[in-house]
């Protein structure tokens, strides 16, 4: 199993549409690469993201990207949908120098790399978030989410 960090806006339904891809193993809602954690919730710079365990064999940091971007407007600087400000910016994390290599070459094979706002940085660190927003579209099925409920279910 490998681990990476993907950032698509708000976590919920990130998090709903990752964990249905074939090859991932695991997932984890929570936050990347901020400045400060304090106990009474605040977050400075991180951005929302889903730890996504994944087995390497079956699915690939190319194809994971391919995924992600089914899901994100990679255009769009920090927002996707409703949700607007730095947190919900889109971006793939890793701690693994391939896994950043291979996300940013499938970003620079685009004919539009010059526009595409998704951030490709180390990370440099992860909270995770509250139990409440773990798996919170299958708890919650009402709750708002930018992501289609088309795309949300269409690898299940």
């Amino acid at each position: 199993m490998e681990t990476i960090y993907l950032a698509g806006g708000c976590l919920w339904g990130v998090q709903a549409f990752i964990k249905t891809l074939p090859g991932v193993e695991f997932t984890e809602a929570g936050r990347a690469n901020g400045s400060t954690h304090t106990r009474d919730g605040g977050y400075d710079g991180y951005a929302e993201c889903v730890k996504t365990e994944f087995d390497p064999a079956v699915i690939t940091v190319t194809e994971l990207m391919e995924y992600l971007f089914e899901i994100i407007d990679p255009y769009s600087l920090n927002q996707q949908g409703e949700d607007i400000g730095e947190k919900y910016r889109t971006g793939v994390y890793s701690e693994k120098p391939e896994h950043l290599a291979e996300a940013e070459a499938f970003l620079k094979e685009r004919t539009d790399y010059d526009f595409i706002m998704v951030e490709v940085l180390p990370l440099t660190n992860y909270v995770k978030s509250a139990e409440e927003h773990q798996d919170r579209l299958d708890k919650h099925p009402g709750d708002y989410c930018h992501i289609s409920e088309r795309l949300l279910r269409k690898y299940n």
